[in-house]
């Protein structure tokens, strides 16, 4: 994403009532005063009604963006222990908001069943875990595969040779000036030995880092962990659900202010850290992941909704679905397209396979990319691992009481 985000952008509506007082002053100069009083209480009247209403319209608003909901969370009896329960309901699902982008338009009504999603990310310490019972090998900690990569070039572009095809991943390294915003390969290099374990290279490293996102994941690694947890990505409309955490249509998961009194909501690029993507010495170098539950939760008791890393989802990441979406009659726990299709996408080519990442990154900022906003969305690679990636899982109440019923026999 670049400046051309604004692109498009239109002011908000607005609405005004006004009073043509002239008509007021016209009419006989003989008129009674009993008619003038008239005419004044009529006035005095109407004025009151529209602030009545101007200000039921306010207070209806502000108890929507200020709305609390019961957190249920999982104990490992009542429900499953690390995620909380989102109930589900109905919805405006995407943007009309000046900041929204041409994908997350229009908004169109869905409707989601009830689930339960991880409070946070997949944090480095479960993936250990992970990797510590299966032995499973991640993307980024193997050869590329050409074939892989062949579909998301354009047609004719020839294969490397074999000494380029190492293991590695995409990671952010800044620059040392401002740069124009057009072209990401100035602050993303491709660096051989990057993977979740040393998300920025072989000179770095997790530890300590325990409760902090695990990332440098691809779309197959979380789905290869969520089989092995029993669980599921979530789709891109349960997601956009549960990071609303109840609040209709609100610009941020928290509200409609990013900084309400000054204070952070999210781990996005700082504005004291300087200008976008300038690395600076002095604010501690590159921007990371923070620990998961640095700030406060949503609605439904879920951390870092937007900001920290980028979730992968399981749509299939189109461009136009939202308005695909809103020409139908009725949406319920829709599963997402078909197929992929990206036409702004300068490198790939517009069918080139693509699946679905929300919520922003410790990456986004206004300058740039705006993501840390509950209807933000984009496509990515399924095989792309980055230094700003992760996820998180969900399960239905059903597959939760399945999975504590196998647990019970097998005890």
């Amino acid at each position: 994403m670049s400046r051309k985000r604004n692109r498009g952008r239109r002011p908000p509506s607005s609405r005004a009532a006004a009073l043509d007082t002239k008509a007021l002053e016209t009419g006989r100069a003989t008129a009674s005063g009993r008619a003038r009083l008239a005419v004044a209480w009529l006035g005095l009247i109407l004025t009151c009604a529209t602030a009545g209403y101007l200000a039921s319209e306010y207070l209806v608003r502000r108890s929507a963006a200020h709305a609390t909901h019961r957190v249920v969370e999982g104990d490992g009896v009542r429900g499953p222990r690390g995620m909380v329960w989102v109930p589900g309901g109905q919805f405006l699902m995407g943007s009309d908001h000046k900041l929204a982008q041409r994908n997350e338009r229009p908004t169109h009504r869905v409707k989601v069943s009830g689930f339960w999603m991880d409070q946070h990310h997949v944090t480095n310490a479960q993936f250990r875990q992970f990797v510590k019972a299966t032995a499973y090998v991640t993307t980024a900690e193997r050869k590329p595969d050409w074939e892989a990569i062949r579909v998301q070039v354009h047609p004719g572009t020839p294969k490397p040779p074999e000494s380029a095809l190492v293991a590695g991943a995409m990671v952010f390294l800044g620059t040392d000036a401002p740069v124009p915003l057009d072209d990401w390969s100035q602050w993303w290099r491709y660096v051989p030995g990057a993977n979740w374990r040393h998300p920025q290279g072989p000179g770095s490293s997790i530890s300590g880092k325990d409760d902090h996102p695990a990332v440098q994941l691809s779309y197959g690694d979380a789905t290869a962990y969520a089989r092995w947890a029993g669980k599921r990505l979530p789709t891109e409309a349960e997601w956009e659900f549960a990071a609303r955490g109840g609040l209709e249509q609100a610009t941020y998961a928290w509200g409609e202010e990013l900084q309400p009194g000054g204070k952070r909501m999210a781990n996005v690029w700082a504005t004291e850290q300087g200008r976008f993507p300038v690395v600076s010495a002095r604010a501690g170098g590159a921007a990371e992941t923070m620990p998961v539950g640095t700030f406060p939760p949503n609605g439904y008791g879920l951390f870092d909704m937007t900001g920290n890393a980028w979730q992968w989802v399981a749509d299939w990441y189109r461009a136009d679905y939202f308005a695909r979406q809103a020409s139908l009659e009725s949406v319920e726990n829709p599963r997402g397209p078909a197929d992929s299709y990206d036409p702004d996408d300068r490198v790939a080519p517009p069918d080139a396979p693509k699946r679905v990442t929300r919520g922003g990154s410790f990456l986004c900022n206004v300058d740039y990319c705006l993501s840390y906003r509950p209807s933000a969305r984009r496509g990515n690679d399924p095989y792309n691992a980055m230094s700003h990636i992760g996820f998180r899982l969900v399960m239905t109440q059903d597959d939760w009481k399945a999975s504590r019923q196998g647990s019970l026999v097998s005890q």
